[in-house]
C-alpha cells in the first residue's frame, strides 16, 4: 500500500508541471495585451453660420383695412316743394364739378310770399306818411293849448279870470297831448311791425336759396332718391355723394406690431410721424399709393387687441391710371403698411435667438453660447443691442445638431444673408 502511494505521488509531480506549462501555452494568446493604436478624432460638425454686419433697416409693420372717403355729403331737403328741374348729371357714379346745380325746387309759393311781404312793408310806409303829417298837426295844437293854459294861469294869478276857465285850458292842453302821445304810439307799433315784416321777408328769401340744391366740392353721386315733379318734403335726403379730393383708409394694426415700429423712432416719435403707403394687389403687379398718417382712431378693437390707424390718399382720381393703377374705390380691400426711416442695426433671424441666448463660432472653432439683448423684433428679424457684435458668426443651424463646446465647420448662409437684406429694405421675402 504505501509503495502503491508513493508512486502516485511521483506521478503527480511530474504530471503537475507539466499541465501547467500547456495551460500557460494555451491561454497566453488571450491575456497577452495587444498594442496600443492611436486614437480617433470625431470630424468638426458643419453648421450654417451667418457672419454679422450692419444693415439699414426700415422698421415696418402691415394693417389692413376698406377704402373710405374723406368727405361724404348729403343733400337734404330744408323746406317743401316739388322738385322743378334736375341736372343731367344727375345719376349713380357721376363726377360733378363743384357749383354744379344737380337740382331745384318749384320756388313760385315763396315768391308769392315776398311779394306779399314787400306790399305789407309798402303799406306801412303809406301809414307812416300819414301818421307823421297827423302827429305834426297834434303837436301844434298842444303847443297853442300849452300857451293858452298859461295864459289862463296869468290871468288867475291876476284876478282877472275865474277857475272855471282855467280847468277848461287845462282840459284841452291834456286832449291835445294825448292825441299827440296816440299818434307817437302808432307809429312806434307801426315801426315794430316793420321789424316782424322785415325778419319774415328775410326769412323767405332764405327759404329761396333753399330752393337750388349745388355741389359744395367736387363730388361722386352715389344715390339719387328724388326726381324731376316729386313732391319733398322737409328732412327728405334727396341726393347722396362722396367727395373725389381724397380717401381714408383705417387699418388696423396689431399693438404688439406697432410698438417696435414706433420705438425705432426714438424719444418723441409718435405714430403721426410714420410714413405710409397703401397697396392694393392686381393681376401680375401691385399697384401703391403715397399716403400720410391722419389720426389715430379712438379705441382699441376689444377682440383682436388691434389700434386703427386712419391714412389718408390725396387725389385718388388724379393718380389713377387706365390699366395700370385703378381708382381708389369705396369698400376696396387694401393694405397699408407704415414704416420708419431707416436705420443702420445690426439684424438678425428671430429663429437664432431662443430665450435671450444665441450660439456663435468662437475664434478657436467650437460653438459658445451667448447672452443677449434684443432691441425690437420687425419683419422676422430681431434688432441687436448687446450680446453680438459685426464680424461675429451666428449659428443658424437646427439647435439639435448645434451644442455648446463641439467643434464646428462653419459655412456661411449666402441665401439667408440675402433674404436678411431684401427684409431690412422692407421688401416682400422671396418665396
Amino acid at each position: 500500500m504505501s509503495r502503491w502511494l508513493t508512486g502516485l505521488s511521483r506521478i503527480i509531480a511530474v504530471a503537475a508541471p507539466i499541465a501547467l506549462g500547456v495551460m500557460a501555452v494555451s491561454y497566453s494568446g488571450l491575456l497577452a495585451e495587444p498594442p496600443a493604436g492611436k486614437q480617433r478624432k470625431r470630424p468638426p460638425t458643419p453648421v450654417r453660420v451667418l457672419t454679422l454686419e450692419p444693415v439699414m433697416l426700415t422698421p415696418r409693420t402691415l394693417g389692413y383695412g376698406q377704402i373710405e372717403p374723406a368727405r361724404k355729403w348729403r343733400a337734404v331737403a330744408r323746406i317743401e316743394g316739388e322738385v322743378a328741374e334736375t341736372s343731367s348729371m344727375l345719376a349713380n357714379g357721376e363726377i360733378v364739378p363743384e357749383g354744379t346745380v344737380l337740382l331745384s325746387l318749384d320756388d313760385t309759393d315763396i315768391r308769392l310770399s315776398l311779394a306779399q311781404t314787400d306790399a305789407q312793408l309798402r303799406a306801412l310806409g303809406v301809414r307812416d306818411q300819414t301818421l307823421n303829417a297827423s302827429l305834426e298837426l297834434a303837436r301844434r295844437d298842444h303847443e297853442l293849448t300849452l300857451n293858452d293854459l298859461k295864459r289862463q294861469e296869468d290871468l288867475v294869478g291876476r284876478g282877472v279870470a275865474t277857475e272855471a276857465s282855467l280847468d277848461d285850458a287845462r282840459r284841452a292842453e291834456l286832449v291835445a297831448r294825448s292825441k299827440a302821445t296816440e299818434y307817437e304810439s302808432q307809429l312806434a307799433l307801426n315801426a315794430a311791425e316793420r321789424e316782424v315784416l322785415t325778419a319774415q321777408r328775410a326769412l323767405t328769401a332764405r327759404s329761396l336759396d333753399f330752393t337750388r340744391i349745388a355741389a359744395p366740392y367736387d363730388l361722386r353721386i352715389v344715390s339719387v332718391e328724388a326726381e324731376q315733379g316729386q313732391v319733398v318734403t322737409k328732412g327728405q335726403t334727396l341726393v347722396s355723394a362722396e367727395g373725389t379730393e381724397a380717401v381714408e383708409v383705417t387699418a388696423q394694426f396689431p399693438l404688439g406690431r406697432m410698438g417696435p415700429v414706433v420705438r425705432s423712432l426714438g424719444p418723441g416719435g409718435t405714430v403721426l410721424d410714420l410714413a405710409a403707403r397703401v397697396r392694393l394687389p392686381a393681376p401680375g403687379h401691385t399697384v401703391s399709393w403715397q399716403a400720410e398718417v391722419a389720426r389715430v382712431a379712438e379705441s382699441i378693437d376689444a377682440r383682436t387687441q388691434s389700434a386703427g390707424i386712419v391714412v389718408r390718399v390725396e387725389d385718388p382720381m388724379g393718380k389713377a391710371a387706365p390699366g395700370q393703377r385703378p381708382p381708389l374705390r369705396r369698400n376696396t380691400f387694401v393694405e397699408v403698411e407704415l414704416s420708419a426711416p431707416p436705420r443702420e442695426v445690426l439684424a438678425v433671424p428671430v429663429d437664432a435667438i431662443r430665450n435671450g441666448r444665441a450660439l456663435a463660432v468662437a475664434a478657436d472653432g467650437t460653438l459658445e453660447r451667448r447672452e443677449v439683448k434684443v432691441g425690437y423684433r420687425v419683419d422676422g428679424l430681431a434688432v441687436i443691442t448687446d450680446g453680438l457684435v459685426s464680424g461675429d458668426k451666428l449659428v443658424v443651424t437646427d439647435p439639435t445638431v448645434a451644442v455648446p463646446g463641439m467643434k464646428v465647420k462653419p459655412r456661411e448662409d449666402k441665401g439667408l444673408k440675402a433674404e436678411i437684406a431684401r427684409l431690412a429694405k422692407g421688401q416682400e421675402p422671396s418665396k
